[in-house]
């Protein structure tokens, strides 16, 4: 247990103040021991993985913040099922989709180069390039606040949505302790849906590449827009994706020009990328100490000295300028703590 701990130094912005308590957690039972006895305690309890999808307040966190460390990897594995992989939720992410693209587990390869832990992405329902962690997480393994016991969900009663689960709907209730994926056994990815990865790999959407090209594809593009962690490159320092896009209820209301994917509840994605750029902001555009990335709009970045208070002034802009060009409210991606926009 550390008192006073500046934040700053565990989120991938580099932005938060300190925090009254932080201890780290290298087991299932110090997790959920750490947990238990904040919660009994009446402290308010702050669970951080990876820091990379949370912009924590200029005055830090008032409660114990939990610093997930859990390893451990299981896995099950045959022919005909393919491989069951039971991940603890402190491992990270990247480590994990580079161990089965080396084991020839098939599904997530396009999610390469993603910061972060394995336990926040069911939370997130976290995606790229076509596809999300939810259609290849079998259960997920949590510690129920409420009723104080470990439970298993099934993938089916975790509500994920885009962007979004039951998880992160109730942040105050589930601590994800481990996640286990079902994946397909072979070299060759799952299906390429993502125009735009398809051309770089030279194949038509639809179609499967090797896993290991897809991933040092993935990697590139992801590099191209400032999306791989780099202590020496500004641009990386940020949150990722500051707003998702927008899923509007009709294609009536998709700006003329901007790009649209229907979905299958009926309504249709746009993005926010394309709607920032045509609102008036161009990448680079910067207030302070805070910028909008030089490779990509949806990055909101700090220059090295920026605090929350100048990230969250900046995104306001944003949000702002969309609006009044599109009315159309972006909504924030990363997880706000003590702190509003």
């Amino acid at each position: 247990m550390r008192t006073q701990v500046p934040l700053a130094d565990f989120t991938t912005l580099r932005i938060g103040g300190p925090a009254d308590k932080l201890v780290e957690v290298t087991t299932e039972d110090e997790l959920i021991t750490a947990v238990r006895d904040a919660d009994a305690a009446e402290e308010p309890v702050l669970l951080l993985s990876g820091g990379s999808n949370v912009v924590i307040g200029d005055d830090g966190f008032r409660g114990t913040v939990v610093k997930v460390a859990t390893k451990g990897i299981k896995v099950d594995a045959d022919a005909c099922s393919g491989a069951m992989i039971h991940i603890q939720a402190g491992e990270d992410w990247d480590d994990v989709v580079q161990r089965a693209i080396a084991e020839e587990w098939s599904g997530i390869e396009s999610m390469s180069g993603i910061p972060g832990l394995t336990g926040s992405t069911p939370v997130q329902n976290v995606g790229a390039y076509g596809h999300e962690v939810a259609a290849t997480i079998a259960s997920v393994r949590v510690w129920d606040r409420v009723e104080s016991r470990i439970r298993t969900i099934f993938a089916a009663d975790c509500g994920f949505e885009y962007r979004s689960s039951m998880f992160k709907a109730a942040p105050e209730r589930y601590v994800v302790l481990e996640v286990a994926f079902q994946l397909k056994l072979g070299n060759l990815s799952a299906p390429i849906g993502y125009a735009e990865l398809a051309r770089v790999l030279d194949v038509d959407p639809g179609s499967r590449a090797p896993m290991a090209d897809v991933r040092e594809a993935v990697l590139a593009l992801r590099r191209s827009k400032g999306m791989v962690l780099d202590p020496a490159d500004h641009d990386t320092w940020s949150a990722g994706s500051f707003f998702t896009n927008p899923l509007l209820d009709t294609t009536a209301e998709v700006p003329a020009g901007a790009p649209q994917w229907p979905q299958p509840d009926g309504r249709v994605k746009t993005s926010a990328a394309w709607l920032i750029e045509h609102s008036g902001i161009p990448k680079g555009f910067a207030l302070g100490a805070a910028a909008v990335s030089s490779k990509h709009t949806l990055a909101l970045t700090n220059r090295g000295s920026a605090t929350a208070k100048d990230i969250l002034s900046l995104a306001t802009h944003v949000r702002s300028q969309v609006q009044q060009a599109f009315a159309i409210t972006l909504v924030n991606e990363p997880v706000l703590v003590n702190c509003t926009l």
